[in-house]
């Protein structure tokens, strides 16, 4: 399998695996202009040439999107590989290759979100457990921090206080969520009209900073759904989705 780092330079030409369609569709717009905002805070984005789901993205744990204490690590935003990919060995490519280039970068290890059972959208606890990682911190809800370090003294890292108890202070549906998945763009605008037109009390918070997301009350900043105070879910809503969540 031959591999493809997307940079500034040729961001507008390559797709992005997790949103393959046109520029201009807002999905893929979005996204991308997420990723090229990161790219000078040293995001990793690397991926198959073949057009699919099969890519790395990472970033300095002190630039990461989510409320951790991880300064000297790397953190990986999301390690895909699904389809006909699977089973091929890439992502033991993807991962190595992420190592050997934090190594490169004098980082003390990784750190990755995931969970005790497999959640949507989060690491596969089975497979970080085979490479090595551990975890080393856990929210309430069962979102844990894992990671795997270069050296046995390296510290370990841990959630902001804030992340390790997730909690808002407002009733009804509230969603935090960021740019970096690109099916937001997408799907929040129809949970809101969706919301509106069932007369349901919804309010969705755009992350749209380092630091915003680095204070958000969710170890999962990308998409949290909370309500009356409590957290649900980091599973992407669609229109039929939210309405089974609703009604049930």
């Amino acid at each position: 399998m031959e591999y493809i780092k997307v940079t500034k330079e040729n961001i507008s030409s390559e797709h992005i695996c997790c949103a393959i369609s046109k520029n201009t569709d807002i999905q893929v717009s979005s996204k991308k202009i997420w990723l090229s905002e990161r790219f000078d805070d040293g995001l990793v984005f690397l991926k198959s040439k073949e057009r699919g789901k099969c890519f790395i993205e990472y970033i300095p744990a002190e630039n990461a999107w989510n409320p951790i204490i991880a300064d000297g690590f790397m953190y990986i935003d999301c390690l895909w590989v699904s389809g006909s990919f699977k089973g091929k060995g890439y992502s033991n490519d993807l991962l190595e290759a992420c190592i050997n280039d934090s190594k490169n970068k004098a980082r003390k290890g990784l750190c990755i979100l995931s969970s005790a059972k497999k959640k949507p959208f989060l690491a596969d606890p089975k497979y970080l457990k085979y490479k090595g990682f551990r975890v080393c911190d856990e929210a309430d809800n069962g979102i844990q921090l894992w990671y795997f370090p270069f050296s046995d003294d390296a510290p370990s890292p841990a959630f902001r206080e804030i992340a390790k108890h997730p909690h808002v202070d407002e009733s009804g549906y509230v969603l935090f969520y960021t740019s970096q998945c690109p099916f937001n763009a997408k799907y929040v605008p129809i949970v809101e009209k969706t919301a509106s037109e069932l007369n349901v009390p919804f309010k969705a918070y755009h992350i749209q900073s380092k630091e915003e997301a680095q204070n958000a009350p969710t170890p999962v900043t990308t998409y949290a759904l909370f309500y009356n105070g409590e957290y649900i879910t980091n599973e992407q809503m669609n229109d039929k989705k939210f309405i089974k969540l609703v009604s049930g």
